[in-house]
């Protein structure tokens, strides 16, 4: 009830601001986003600015724990918008994997595709050159149940590999960073956009190599979870990378608030979609702000605001409603 209630008064402000945004000054909105040290919490940055700058709305990006974190904050009213892995919104949709236990979480819609983000597995170990030379190793992969520990749950598994066969940690990117620095850890599982700041950092200082998820073992992953698609990390993307390295991708994503009112959330859209160019000069991952990629691979209903946009633009989406 009093989430209902929450959620009821602030689509009244935001109503009230679309009728009459100059004499509003624009109403707070809360966008959650990840770790500092991950491409989630820097982009959020540049969105948030371009939401404020294009829409009046006053967006603020918040360091989180990421994407299970942030469709929970949307559900508990806490935040009005956040990233989320395709995989892991799919997870809330379905109530599977890291929404087993809580159960189904649809208090969300689709805003938006953003870019790809990469499965990397790092290490600075000569001897690590394989998914399958993990076993019995220290490895970082991510919170648990965040998406990316459900991101190395489904690689190790392709690799015939289980938890109980290798020493997990539970680390953040930016801890995972420190941990392989230290020589605490000897690989880690880092799923953002590349480049991600901290392995560029721990390329620049220490020296870092990439393990590929290719061949059969991609394809075996691929045909157990078809959210993934095949990438390629080009040459030179980090410091000492002097070739291309095979790997898997989903999609960074952003949702909104289910109750939010429509055309809040068509102007939101416009802000980012029709200034992709700009947010490019920004950060590199507005280069994949497009409306196809922001529309393909989307098993989760669309926000009705942001079909609409996305309509506008000859492209017709899914909605809940």
């Amino acid at each position: 009830m009093h989430r209902v209630i929450r959620k009821a008064f602030l689509c009244i402000l935001l109503t009230v601001c679309v009728l009459a945004l100059s004499g509003c000054g624009g109403e707070r909105m809360m966008m959650g986003t990840g770790g500092t040290a991950g491409t989630y919490y820097a982009f959020g940055g540049v969105l948030a600015q371009y939401m404020k700058n294009y829409t009046g709305y006053s967006v603020t990006a918040v360091s989180t724990a990421a994407s299970k974190a942030n469709i929970q904050s949307i559900g508990d009213g806490d935040y009005q918008m956040g990233f989320t892995q395709s995989d892991v919104m799919t997870y809330a949709w379905e109530g599977s994997k890291s929404f087993e236990t809580d159960g189904p979480c649809r208090d969300f819609r689709v805003m938006g595709a953003l870019y790809a983000e990469t499965v990397q597995l790092i290490t600075m170990k000569k001897d690590i050159q394989s998914v399958s030379d993990l076993k019995g190793r220290s490895v970082s992969i991510g919170a648990p149940g965040s998406g990316v520990y459900f991101n190395a749950m489904d690689v190790l598994e392709g690799a015939g590999l289980t938890v109980d066969d290798i020493k997990p940690q539970y680390q953040s990117f930016d801890d995972s960073k420190e941990a392989l620095k230290d020589g605490q850890i000897d690989a880690a599982f880092i799923v953002a956009g590349a480049p991600t700041s901290a392995i560029t950092e721990l390329a620049t200082t220490n020296g870092v190599f990439l393990i590929p998820i290719e061949g059969e073992l991609r394809d075996k992953i691929m045909g157990i979870c078809p959210y993934y698609a095949p990438l390629q990390i080009p040459a030179d993307t980090y410091p000492g990378q002097t070739e291309p390295v095979e790997t898997i991708t989903i999609k960074a994503t952003m949702v909104v608030d289910a109750d939010l009112d429509e055309e809040v959330v068509y102007q939101l859209t416009a802000a980012i979609y029709d200034h992709a160019d700009e947010i490019a000069l920004e950060n590199a991952k507005g280069a994949e702000l497009t409306v196809e990629n922001a529309t393909s691979g989307i098993a989760v209903p669309f926000h009705a605001g942001a079909a609409r946009y996305f309509a506008e633009h000859g492209v017709q989406v899914e909605t809940a409603d």
